[in-house]
């Protein structure tokens, strides 16, 4: 009944938490609604008796990287006077709301289409068996969680990597063009 309670708690706290990030029209209220959200993740990582994992998720993301996010959002200066409804990429909304539903489809696509499971186990994209060996109590769980993260799941790790790489890039090059034009004064035929 206690562990019913604390799923529920820790359920609505990430839901919130992610809604907020998407809703809230401020930048940095979007990211402590992140670290709201990632925070019920650790809750729920706890209930599973994953300890490490929810170690990990309150140190590396709700402190790490969320605060690389708003160094990000306090060097490019974005506040609420920016105007939203101007697109800057031509078709830019409508292309991520594509890549959006490419992805969910691949996601419901591997949850769906990977085979049978139960006993058997299923086979994910990467081809492995999904079953996960017996834990072993004379190997650390670290070491049994880096063999599952590296052998069966490697395709999402590489996903992640690539993700925050392009985020990296993303901003580096926006803070950068915003640098130059700062930099330069004004154009010609542009007022100040």
């Amino acid at each position: 009944m206690v562990d019913a309670v604390v799923f529920v708690v820790g359920a609505i706290i990430v839901l919130g938490g992610a809604l907020g990030v998407i809703l809230n029209p401020n930048p940095v209220r979007a990211a402590l609604s992140l670290v709201a959200s990632l925070f019920g993740v650790a809750v729920l990582f706890v209930l599973q008796e994953a300890h490490f994992l929810a170690f990990v998720q309150v140190v590396v993301y709700a402190g790490a990287i969320v605060v690389l996010f708003l160094f990000v959002i306090m060097l490019l200066g974005v506040d609420s006077s920016d105007d939203l409804s101007v697109q800057p990429v031509v078709a830019q909304r409508a292309t991520g709301v594509g890549i959006g539903v490419a992805v969910m489809a691949l996601l419901l696509a591997g949850l769906f289409l990977s085979g049978p499971g139960g006993e058997d186990g299923t086979v994910a994209f990467t081809g492995l068996d999904s079953r996960t060996a017996p834990i072993d109590p004379d190997h650390p769980d670290v070491n049994q969680l880096a063999i599952d993260l590296f052998t069966r799941n490697i395709l999402a790790f590489q996903a992640t990597a690539l993700l925050l790489t392009i985020a990296t890039v993303g901003a580096v090059v926006m803070v950068k063009d915003r640098g130059a034009r700062s930099t330069e004064g004004p154009r010609s035929g542009e007022t100040t």
